[in-house]
C-alpha cells in the first residue's frame, strides 16, 4: 500500500509555505457567503446566529485537529481520502474523491457567475459570457503556472477579504461603542435582545441556521490537500491547524456580531449590504466599489482553491486507478495540468449551460440554484471522514502517537460528539424546506457513486 502511495507523494512540488496553506484554507472557507448571504443565515434565529456560528466552529476545531493529528504522521496530497481508504472502507475513499471533486466543480461554477455580475458594475456592457470566460482563463493560467504561483494568488485575494473584515470589525466596534457615523452616539448591544430577544426563531430556527452555516465553513479542509505540496509539511500542518480555526471564528463571529448589533435584524433585508452600509455609515463615500472589488476577489478566491482543490483530487483519483491515467500527467513546473484544464472544462460547461438555460426560463434558474448547493452534502463527507477515520488511526499508530506533539484533545469523546452533531444537521437539513431539495440531490449524488462503485468493483471481480 505504501508502494502505491509513493509517486503521488514525490510527484508534486513541496513548495507552500505554512501562511500560504493557512490563506489557502480561509480563501476557501471566508468566500462570497459572508459579504452578501450572511442575512440568510441571520433570518432564522436572528442574533442568537452568533452562538450558532461558535458551536459549528468548534466542530471545525475538532474536526481540523483530528485531520492535524493524522498528517503530521502521514502528509500527502488528499491525505483524507487516503485516511478514507485506509481506516474506514476503499468505497468511503472513493465517495470522498468524487465528492470533493464535485463539489468544487460546483463552487467554481456558481463563484465563476457571481465575479462575472460583478465585473458588469463596472463595465455594465460588457457580456456576461466574455468575463466569465476571463475569470475562469486567468484562474486556469494561475494553477497551471506552479503550486507556487497558485499559492502566492490565493495568498493576496485572502488577503484583501481578511483586511476588509478587520477594517469591518474595526468601524462597526467604533459604531457601536463611541458612536462614529452617529453623531458620537455610541448605538450600543440593545439590538441583540430588542427585537424579539436573543433566540426570536427558537431551537428549531437556530438549528435550521447551523445547517446553512456548515456551508460557509466548508473548505477549511483543504489543508489536507496542500499537504502535499507545502515545503515543511509537519511544522506548517502544525502551525496551520492551531490558528486557522481561530482567525476564521474571529472574522465570521465579528464581522456578524457587527452586522446584529448595528442593524435590527429583522430589518436587515432592506439594508441591503451590510458591509456596503457600515462603510457608508462612517464616510466611506466609495463603500459599494470597494466592497464590489472585495466580492469580486472573493469570488475569484474561491473558484481559485475549486480549481486547485478539484485538479489535486482528480490527480489522485487517476493514481489510484479511479479516473482515467491522463489525469496523472504532470507539466514541466510538477503540477497536474491535465487535470487543471480538466476541471476548468468542468466549469466553463457549468457556466455556459447557466447562461443558457437562465436565459430560456427564469424559472428554469432555480434549477441551478438547487444543483450549487446539493454540494453542500457531499462538502460534509471529508468531515464525517475525518472524524471516523481518527478513532481507527489511533488504534492503529499506538507507538507513534506516545511521543505525538499534536494530538486530538478528549479523544474519543470529541470525535463522538462532532459526528452527532453533524448527523443532527444533516437531519434538520432534510426537516427543513428551504434546504430539503438540495440535501436530497445531495445525497442522491451519494447513491449513485455508491451504485457506480459497487457495478465496476463486481466487474474488476469478474475479470481476475
Amino acid at each position: 500500500m505504501g508502494e502505491k502511495k509513493q509517486p503521488n507523494h514525490i510527484s508534486l512540488k513541496r513548495t507552500l509555505t505554512s501562511g500560504q496553506m493557512e490563506m489557502i484554507a480561509l480563501g476557501g472557507t471566508i468566500g462570497v457567503g459572508l459579504f452578501m448571504g450572511s442575512t440568510s443565515t441571520i433570518k432564522w434565529t436572528g442574533p442568537s446566529v452568533l452562538l450558532a456560528y461558535a458551536i459549528v466552529g468548534v466542530l471545525l476545531y475538532m474536526i481540523m485537529r483530528a485531520l492535524g493529528e493524522m498528517i503530521y504522521l502521514n502528509p500527502g496530497t488528499g491525505s483524507f481520502a487516503d485516511y478514507a481508504t485506509d481506516y474506514i472502507h476503499p468505497l468511503a475513499g472513493y465517495l470522498t474523491k468524487w465528492s470533493n471533486v464535485f463539489q468544487y466543480i460546483v463552487v467554481g461554477v456558481s463563484e465563476v457567475i457571481a465575479a462575472s455580475e460583478y465585473l458588469n458594475y463596472w463595465w455594465p456592457k460588457l457580456p456576461t459570457w466574455v468575463s466569465g470566460i476571463a475569470v475562469i482563463i486567468i484562474l486556469t493560467l494561475a494553477n497551471i503556472a506552479s503550486a507556487k504561483a497558485y499559492g502566492t494568488l490565493e495568498f493576496y485575494f485572502a488577503m484583501i477579504k481578511v483586511v476588509t473584515i478587520i477594517m469591518m470589525i474595526v468601524l462597526g466596534l467604533l459604531v457601536i461603542f463611541a458612536g462614529l457615523g452617529n453623531n458620537w452616539h455610541p448605538l450600543g448591544l440593545a439590538n441583540l435582545w430588542r427585537h424579539g430577544g436573543f433566540f426570536p426563531g427558537g431551537l428549531k430556527g437556530f438549528i435550521f441556521s447551523m445547517s446553512i452555516i456548515v456551508g460557509s465553513y466548508q473548505g477549511i479542509e483543504l489543508l489536507g490537500i496542500t499537504a502535499g505540496e507545502a515545503a515543511e509539511p509537519k511544522h506548517a500542518i502544525v502551525a496551520s491547524v492551531k490558528s486557522i480555526v481561530w482567525r476564521i471564528l474571529i472574522f465570521y463571529i465579528g464581522a456578524i456580531f457587527v452586522i446584529v448589533t448595528i442593524y435590527p435584524w429583522n430589518q436587515l433585508k432592506a439594508v441591503g449590504s451590510p458591509f456596503v452600509e457600515t462603510f457608508s455609515k462612517v464616510g466611506i463615500t466609495a463603500a459599494a466599489g470597494i466592497i464590489n472589488f472585495v466580492v469580486l476577489t472573493a469570488a475569484m478566491s474561491g473558484a481559485n482553491s475549486g480549481v486547485y482543490s478539484a485538479s489535486r483530487m482528480l490527480f489522485k483519483l487517476a493514481h489510484d486507478h479511479e479516473a482515467p491515467a491522463v489525469f496523472k500527467k504532470l507539466s514541466k513546473h510538477l503540477v497536474p495540468n491535465v487535470a487543471i484544464y480538466a476541471i476548468a472544462a468542468g466549469i466553463f460547461i457549468g457556466f455556459i449551460l447557466n447562461l443558457v438555460v437562465t436565459s430560456w426560463s427564469k424559472t428554469a434558474g432555480n434549477l441551478f440554484v438547487i444543483v450549487y448547493s446539493s454540494s453542500v452534502l457531499p462538502g460534509m463527507v471529508p468531515w464525517f471522514v475525518i472524524l471516523l477515520s481518527e478513532l481507527r488511526f489511533r488504534r492503529q499508530n499506538q507507538e507513534a502517537m506516545a511521543d505525538h506533539p499534536f494530538k486530538m484533545p478528549l479523544y474519543p469523546l470529541s470525535n463522538y460528539i462532532a459526528i452527532i452533531f453533524l448527523v443532527l444537521i444533516v437531519v434538520f437539513m432534510f426537516i427543513n424546506p428551504e434546504t430539503r431539495v438540495s440535501v436530497t440531490v445531495g445525497a442522491v449524488f451519494l447513491l449513485l457513486l455508491s451504485g457506480h462503485y459497487m457495478l465496476t468493483r463486481r466487474r474488476s471481480s469478474r475479470a481476475d
